[in-house]
């Protein structure tokens, strides 16, 4: 590379440098990642535990994944009011922008009520509520016939669905902006 420069340097031209960017810091950018393996594998557990209910019962790993996600929601929620997001291209344009806060307010929101409504509809069981084993969490003073069960049943479901479409059209966003756009929105968070 440095041949090129000094070639371009004798010709009087100038190397394009590649934009500057700042990238999210490393607290954000390890919860995002931990989070989008625990989401993502959280949401194939959630389709899948019927159909390998004869091989493994996945659902206290999914139980224990999903307060895990409550829980490192809450602190990146806290994180990211602490520290400021690296700013969006400056060839972004400003629709672009409000669809970016737009997916990830839905995103922050989702992450708070997929756990709540698991937790919900895990409370009513009869099966303890643990993380991963090592210790018990509190149940919520809910039953089976309370119609606060039916409304997180219902919404879980309904939840997860929209969850994985969103997720989908995130990474979906990402990759665009990476191979399409050849912007740095994806490497601000690698």
């Amino acid at each position: 590379m440095s041949f090129v420069n000094d070639a371009l340097a004798l010709s009087g031209g100038r190397a394009s440098a590649p934009p500057a960017f700042e990238r999210y810091n490393q607290v954000a950018r390890a919860l995002h990642w931990i989070m989008a393996v625990l989401v993502i594998g959280n949401l194939a557990g959630g389709l899948l535990h019927d159909a390998l209910e004869d091989v493994v019962n996945l659902m206290p790993v999914h139980k224990a994944v999903g307060m895990s996600v409550l829980a490192l929601t809450v602190v990146r929620i806290a994180w990211r009011f602490t520290y400021r997001a690296p700013a969006y291209p400056e060839e972004m344009g400003a629709l672009a922008r409000l669809a970016a806060r737009g997916v990830h307010v839905l995103l922050y929101g989702l992450m708070l009520a997929m756990p709540l409504s698991g937790w919900i509809m895990a409370s009513a069981g009869k099966y303890p509520l643990t993380w991963f084993g090592l210790f018990d969490l509190p149940k919520l003073p809910v039953t089976r016939a309370d119609p606060l069960y039916e409304l997180g049943h219902e919404g879980h479901e309904i939840l997860g669905w929209v969850m994985l479409a969103l997720v989908i059209f995130h990474v979906g966003a990402a990759l665009r902006h990476h191979f399409v756009l050849r912007d740095n929105v994806l490497q601000r968070m690698l």
